[in-house]
């Protein structure tokens, strides 16, 4: 292989495009473009620049025999976790799949509460032969069987997260290929990203509207199933809103984006651990609320201020995180 083609090669494994390269090399991107085209040679300098630029030995880019990469020894500092690229690709696929679990598991803890709510419903206004308290049991039960499995998919979730927490507070390295296979990931997937965020909020915008048409009739029965829909459909935009936050975040930790720059890693560690408590205290209120005093009809309205106040709740965690550094 010769040097034009393991340019061409380094390049976009680094996900460069030819401009970007020619302005890291300090050249036109004509000059890039020649190298690449094998109408000129980079003078002995560029090819030291080169190698050092793509972490490569200058014995691979001169060689023509030698086709396989030899890296420069990294001088990793001591302590510092290094990431391959087969641990990042590892990474992304069980984050891709971790996605659709904690997607499906917060969408049973939402959906838990209809099958009670329609049963205690179809108890009082259907004529069914079912008593209320069958259907309050039976309501229940359900409730409790799907919430043990979303806690056993969360706890599943987060012992096999458990070797990449690192990535949430801590500083590392990524080996050679690693960012640039990222970057083209990243790129590949932003639309996907995009759309489902648009769908996701719209849906959540349009959940209420169920529950609004129940103004417009006495008919309780219905008004139970118009709720039912009503969270049915919010949890639904949650889903879509998991999926794409926990792919993006996961490719943002590999590069050290957004939330997860070294500036922006201690403050999210903060806000997920305020997060985390302020979900368990609402589920407990909830819960709580509701078995003592048996209105599971009434008590659902504890998730939408719950929801609003936790904006509030991460404001307040901003300011603090900003406060303390």
């Amino acid at each position: 292989m010769i040097l034009a083609d393991k340019i061409i090669r380094l390049r976009k494994r680094n996900g460069w495009s030819q401009e970007e390269l020619a302005e890291k090399m300090s050249v036109s991107r004509q000059a890039v473009a020649k190298w690449e085209g094998a109408q000129t040679i980079p003078s002995l300098e560029k090819i030291l620049q080169l190698g050092n630029l793509f972490g490569v030995t200058t014995d691979y880019l001169l060689k023509d025999e030698v086709e396989d990469e030899e890296f420069i020894e990294d001088n990793v500092e001591p302590g510092i976790k290094h990431i391959t690229l087969t641990e990042a690709n590892e990474f992304l696929e069980w984050r891709k799949s971790a996605s659709i679990r904690i997607a499906v598991a917060t969408f049973l803890c939402i959906f838990s509460v209809i099958p009670l709510f329609v049963l205690v419903a179809v108890s009082i206004y259907l004529p069914v032969n079912i008593s209320e308290n069958i259907a309050n049991f039976l309501g229940l039960t359900i409730l409790l069987v799907l919430v043990a499995i979303a806690v056993s998919i969360f706890v599943f979730c987060g012992f096999r997260n458990a070797p990449y927490e690192f990535l949430d507070g801590e500083s590392f390295d990524t080996e050679y290929g690693v960012r640039g296979m990222v970057k083209e990931k990243q790129k590949a997937y932003k639309v996907t990203y995009v759309l489902l965020n648009i769908v996701g909020v719209c849906v959540l915008i349009i959940s209420p509207i169920p529950l609004f048409l129940c103004t417009l009739t006495e008919n309780e029965f219905l008004m139970v199933i118009m709720l039912s829909v009503t969270i049915f459909l919010a949890g639904i935009g949650v889903v879509l809103l998991i999926i794409s936050g926990v792919r993006w975040a996961s490719m943002q930790k590999l590069l050290s984006e957004g939330d997860f720059t070294e500036d922006n890693k201690r403050k999210y560690k903060l806000k997920e651990t305020i997060s985390n408590i302020y979900w368990v205290i609402v589920v407990a209120v909830y819960l709580g609320w509701s078995f003592i005093t048996n209105k599971w009809g009434e008590t659902w309205i504890v998730w939408p201020i719950a929801g609003v106040l936790f904006g509030g709740v991460m404001c307040i965690s901003n300011l603090i995180a900003d406060k303390d550094k």
